[in-house]
């Protein structure tokens, strides 16, 4: 039930997914709505907060989804050896962003040199800090690769329902528990 098996994903797994792209689809229309806060809005210092605290909460998650994948077999790719292929290299682009948005973000947000508190529990330090404009290069890489991200996940959940409504096999509801389509 927790672990998955070769015709489904387990428990685990499922919770994973849909957390992350919870947060991922969040922490984007966070970051978006943040680039609208004036230096005078209440939330000008309260959302880059909540934002830093996700997102470090997102890369401690992405890190044990990796290891959990490597640790579990995964449920064949279903369709034909185009989309088996396609998937393969989604997924791996997927990951490729998330690690690019989480570290991006890091580096703004340590640029100065100032930890990242996350909910006020414990506090990410600042390790790399000499870069020539690192703000602002970390923030125009932290941008693109968050709007690539969101474009692939897009693109992933449309292939999903690809697979749900036209190939008429169990790749989207297998994300639920399930092994087979009703």
């Amino acid at each position: 039930m927790f672990r998955n098996t070769s015709k489904r994903y387990g428990l685990v797994s499922i919770l994973i997914h849909w957390l992350s792209a919870l947060i991922v689809f969040g922490l984007f229309a966070l970051g978006w709505w943040m680039l609208t806060l004036t230096y005078y809005d209440q939330w000008y210092r309260l959302g880059p907060w909540w934002h830093k605290s996700f997102g470090t909460c997102l890369l401690i998650l992405t890190v044990l989804r990796v290891l959990w994948v490597m640790a579990n077999p995964k449920p064949a790719a279903l369709g034909n050896r185009i989309e088996v292929i396609g998937a393969k290299l989604g997924h791996a682009l997927l990951y490729l962003l998330l690690f690019t948005v989480m570290i991006s973000g890091y580096l703004i947000s340590t640029a100065d040199g100032s930890s990242i508190s996350v909910f006020d529990l414990f506090s990410v330090p600042a390790t790399l800090t000499d870069l020539p404009s690192q703000e602002d290069i970390a923030g125009e890489v932290h941008w693109y690769s968050a709007l690539a991200l969101v474009i692939l996940a897009g693109g992933h959940g449309l292939a999903a329902l690809k697979h749900h409504f036209i190939n008429r096999d169990t790749t989207l509801v297998r994300m639920f528990g399930k092994t087979e389509r009703k």
